[in-house]
C-alpha cells in the first residue's frame, strides 16, 4: 500500500487517506452510487454542480516524470477548486507531497487555473508556468520566478538529459542552461513575431538539437470582430482563414544547442499540415509526417539535418480519407519508422524499414475479432517495444497495450474499464495513468512496469465526500443499425438511477458531436457537460450520445460515407439512435430534444430544419451555420470550395440556407467574441429566420468566445440554466413518464 502525505511548512504534515490499488477501485465502485441518507441529499442544481468547489474534485493534470524516473510531478488540488498547485509522487516510497501552497485560502496568488505546465530541472526543482510566467519551486515549496523578462510562456520542454530547458515566449524559442544552480540568462535560438512563431518543439534523444515547427500566418486574412463587454466597445483583429483562403504555413527546422542559426528543411508545400515530426536517435535525420490540406494525400519525408537533403520515404493517396489519425516515430532498436495508419482499413501499426519499402504490419485486426483501432502509440527504445492505446476491448474503451516490433498478440497493460491516459517514465520502469470511467471522475494512478501485469496504485483522491452520498446516472452502451446503409452504430445511454423499465421517459440527444461515445466521466470531455447531463438525468430525462460516422474506432469503410455529408448522414445516425430508444421502450417519441455546440450546433440546426416534427425542441450553441465560414480544415469533409457543384454543395451543408424547414422550438446560445464560429453568422441566420416569420430564442453571452461553457463558472451556470429551462418548457419532465407500450 502507498503512503500519502501532504507537506505543509506552516502546519507540519498531515496524513491523507492511504493509497488504493486500482483493483480495489472496482470493489469500491458501488459506494459511488450508495443509497442516500435517510432523508436523501438535496436535489441536484446547476448552481450546485458548477460551484466554486466541485463535487467531483479537481482533475490531476500536466503529469511529468523526472529524468531519472524516480518522481512524478503533477498539477492538482485536493479541495475541488480550480486552482492547481504542484504535487510530487515518490516512486520508491509511494509518498505524495503537496509542494506549493499558492492556492491556499487567503493567498493573494490564488487566482485562475494555477499551474498550467511543469517540468523537472536537473537540481531536483520543478519549473512551471502560472499566469504566463515561468516560475520554479524546490521541494520545500519556496517559489521563485525563473524568468523576469519574458511573459506568455508556453511549451516548456526539458532536454532528455535534464540540462536544458526550452520554452516559447512571444513566438520565439528560448533556451536556458539549467546545468548550474546559478541562474543564467536565457538565449534566443529561434526568433518569432506576432504572425510568425514557434508552434511545436521536439528534442533529439541526445539533447544536442531541437526540431521546431514555425507557424507562418503572414498570408492569412485578418477578421474583425466587434463586440461590447464590461461596458466598453471592443474591436479585435483575429488571424483567421476560411475555406479557399491562404492558410497558415509551416516551416520545419533544426537548431543546435551549441549555437548557430536554424537550418530550415525544404518542403514541397509549406501550407501542408505537419501531423508530427522527430529527430532520429543519433540526431542526424528528421522525419516529417504530413499531408495535403484536404488530407487525401499522406506522406513522410526524411531529411538529412546537416545538408537538408529530402528523401521521399512514404506516400499514399486515398480520395475518401476523412480523418488524419496518422502518427510516426523512429523504430526502437532498429532501422526505419513505425507508422500508425488506416491505409489497409483500420488504424494499426506498421514498420517501414527503409524508404519506399512496403509497410509490414505489427498489429492487425484478425478475422472474427471485430473492428478496433489504435488511437496513439509510444515507442519504448529501452526494451525495443511499443505501447499503444486502443478500443480493442470495446468501442467506448481506451485501454493500453504493449507489443514487440515483431508483432504477435498485444499484452493488455491496463485492465479497469474506462479511459486511460498514460505517461511513461524515461526509463520505462513506471507509468502514470490518469484514469476515469462512467462512474469515476479522473484520478491519477502509478504502476511499476515489468514482465507481469502492472499493479496500479492510486495517487489522488479528488471527489468531495458528498460525491459518494449521491446516486448518479446509470450509464449503458447500446448498439443499433443505420437505416441508410445498415452500418453498426453505438450510443452512450444515461438512465435515471431509479429507472423504471415499465415507463417511457423524455429524452435528450446530446450534447451531439463526433467521438462522443467514451467510457469516461462525462463521456465527452471537450466541454464541461457532465454536470448538465447529471442534472437532466436527475430530473427524469434519459440522455443519449450516439456515435456518428466520422468518429474514431470502426475503420475507414465505416467512415467513408461521411465525405461531403455534413448535416446529412450524421443527423441520420443521430435520429436512428433516438428511434432505437423509442423502439426499445425507453423514450417517449413525443418528448425528444436535441442539443449541441459548434459542429454539434450545426447538427442540431440541421436536425430541426430537415427533420421537422421529430424533435420537440433543440438548442444550438455557437452553431457552425455557414460552412463557407468554417476553418479550411473542414474541407476534409466538404471538399474544396470549387468545382461545378460549388457553391451549391456548401449551401446544402450549411444550416443558413435550410432555415425554411424550422417548425419546432429552437434556442441559440452564442458568444459575441467567438473567433471560431462568428457571431455575425448567427446574426445572418437570425435575420433570415425573422424574414421567414420563424420564431426562436437567442441567448447572447457578452464577450464570450467559442468555448462559452468553459470560460467562467457564472457564465456556465447562466447558460446551462437557460438551456435546461428551455428544454423543460417543451418536454415537461415534471409531467412524469408515460407507460411503455
Amino acid at each position: 500500500m502507498m503512503k500519502t502525505t501532504r507537506h505543509d511548512t506552516r502546519h507540519g504534515s498531515r496524513r491523507l487517506p492511504a493509497g488504493l490499488l486500482l483493483a480495489s477501485l472496482l470493489a469500491a465502485t458501488p459506494a459511488l452510487s450508495a443509497a442516500p441518507a435517510p432523508h436523501g441529499p438535496a436535489p441536484l442544481t446547476i448552481a450546485g454542480l458548477y460551484a466554486d468547489q466541485s463535487i467531483i474534485g479537481t482533475s490531476p493534470e500536466h503529469y511529468a516524470w523526472s529524468a531519472d524516473g524516480t518522481r512524478l510531478a503533477f498539477a492538482w488540488n485536493d479541495r475541488g477548486t480550480a486552482f492547481r498547485d504542484v504535487w510530487v509522487y515518490e516512486a520508491a516510497t509511494g509518498v505524495v507531497q503537496q509542494v506549493t501552497h499558492m492556492g491556499e485560502a487567503g493567498r493573494n496568488t490564488a487566482k485562475g487555473a494555477g499551474v498550467t505546465q511543469l517540468a523537472w530541472l536537473p537540481d531536483g526543482r520543478v519549473a512551471f508556468v502560472m499566469d504566463g510566467a515561468l516560475r520554479v519551486t524546490d521541494m520545500r515549496g519556496h517559489v521563485g520566478v525563473l524568468d523576469l523578462v519574458r511573459h506568455g510562456v508556453g511549451l516548456i520542454s526539458p532536454s532528455p538529459d535534464g540540462r536544458w530547458l526550452a520554452f516559447v515566449s512571444d513566438g520565439a524559442l528560448w533556451l536556458r542552461d539549467m546545468g548550474h544552480r546559478a541562474s543564467t540568462p536565457a538565449r534566443i535560438v529561434v526568433p518569432g513575431t506576432a504572425q510568425d512563431g514557434v508552434d511545436r518543439v521536439e528534442w533529439s534523444p541526445r539533447s544536442d538539437r531541437i526540431a521546431v515547427v514555425m507557424a507562418d500566418n503572414r498570408a492569412v486574412h485578418k477578421v474583425e470582430i466587434d463586440y461590447d463587454h464590461d461596458g466598453q466597445a471592443h474591436h479585435d483583429h483575429v488571424i483567421r482563414a476560411f475555406p479557399g483562403d491562404p492558410n497558415t504555413g509551416f516551416a520545419v527546422g533544426v537548431v543546435d544547442v551549441a549555437g548557430g542559426p536554424p537550418r530550415w528543411m525544404p518542403r514541397e508545400n509549406e501550407q501542408d499540415p505537419v501531423w508530427n515530426f522527430g529527430l532520429s536517435p543519433d540526431g542526424r535525420s528528421l522525419f516529417v509526417n504530413e499531408s495535403d490540406l484536404v488530407i487525401k494525400h499522406h506522406g513522410i519525408d526524411v531529411y538529412d539535418v546537416t545538408s537538408g537533403h529530402r528523401q521521399v520515404f512514404y506516400r499514399f493517396a486515398d480520395p475518401a480519407q476523412v480523418r488524419p489519425d496518422w502518427q510516426v516515430a523512429w523504430a526502437p532498436r532498429g532501422p526505419g519508422l513505425v507508422l500508425l495508419t488506416n491505409r489497409y482499413g483500420y488504424n494499426q501499426l506498421y514498420h517501414i524499414p527503409a524508404a519506399g519499402a512496403q509497410p509490414r504490419p505489427i498489429t492487425r485486426v484478425a478475422p472474427g475479432q471485430g473492428a478496433w483501432e489504435i488511437e496513439s502509440f509510444v515507442p519504448d527504445p529501452v526494451h525495443g517495444q511499443l505501447y499503444f492505446t486502443s478500443n480493442q476491448a470495446g468501442y467506448a474503451q481506451r485501454q493500453v497495450y504493449r507489443v514487440g516490433m515483431e508483432g504477435g498478440t498485444p499484452e493488455l497493460v491496463t485492465r479497469t474499464h474506462g479511459t486511460h491516459e498514460v505517461v511513461f517514465s524515461p526509463d520505462f520502469a513506471h507509468v502514470a495513468d490518469r484514469f476515469s470511467n462512467d462512474s469515476t471522475p479522473p484520478e491519477l494512478y502509478v504502476a511499476a512496469l515489468g514482465s507481469g501485469t502492472p499493479s496500479f496504485a492510486r495517487v489522488t483522491h479528488s471527489p468531495l465526500p458528498q460525491f459518494a452520498a449521491r446516486r448518479w446516472a446509470d450509464v449503458r452502451y447500446l448498439d443499433y443499425k443505420s437505416h441508410v446503409d445498415g452500418a453498426q452504430l453505438t450510443m452512450r445511454v444515461m438512465l435515471p438511477p431509479d429507472y423504471d423499465a415499465s415507463r417511457r421517459y423524455p429524452m435528450i440527444v446530446g450534447s451531439v458531436y463526433s467521438d462522443a461515445v467514451r467510457d469516461q466521466w462525462g463521456g465527452r470531455n471537450a466541454h464541461p457537460t457532465w454536470g448538465l447531463d447529471q442534472y437532466l438525468v436527475s430530473r427524469g430525462y434519459i440522455v443519449i450520445n450516439p456515435g456518428i460516422r466520422g468518429s474514431f474506432g470502426r475503420g475507414k469503410a465505416w467512415n467513408r460515407p461521411m465525405l461531403g455529408q455534413y448535416g446529412t448522414l450524421d443527423i441520420d445516425d443521430l435520429q436512428d439512435g433516438a428511434r432505437s430508444m423509442v423502439a426499445r421502450g425507453y423514450a417517449d417519441p413525443a418528448r425528444i430534444g436535441i442539443w449541441g455546440s459548434s459542429y454539434g450546433g450545426l447538427m442540431t440546426l440541421m436536425s430541426l430544419f430537415r427533420k421537422p416534427g421529430f424533435y420537440a425542441v433543440g438548442v444550438a450553441g455557437a452553431p457552425a451555420s455557414n460552412v463557407a465560414h468554417a476553418y479550411p480544415e473542414q474541407e476534409w469533409i466538404m471538399g474544396p470550395p470549387s468545382g461545378h457543384d460549388f457553391p451549391a454543395r456548401y449551401q446544402r451543408q450549411s444550416a443558413l440556407y435550410q432555415t425554411a424547414g424550422l417548425r419546432d422550438p429552437l434556442m441559440i446560445i452564442h458568444g459575441t467574441r467567438d473567433e471560431v464560429v462568428l457571431y455575425a453568422d448567427t446574426m445572418a441566420m437570425a435575420q433570415r429566420m425573422i424574414a421567414q416569420g420563424k420564431m426562436f430564442d437567442l441567448v447572447t453571452l457578452p464577450g464570450a468566445n467559442h468555448p462559452w461553457d468553459m470560460e467562467n463558472l457564472p457564465q456556465t451556470r447562466f447558460a446551462y440554466t437557460q438551456l435546461a429551462r428551455f428544454l423543460d418548457r417543451a418536454l415537461h419532465p415534471e409531467g412524469g413518464t408515460t407507460p411503455a407500450q
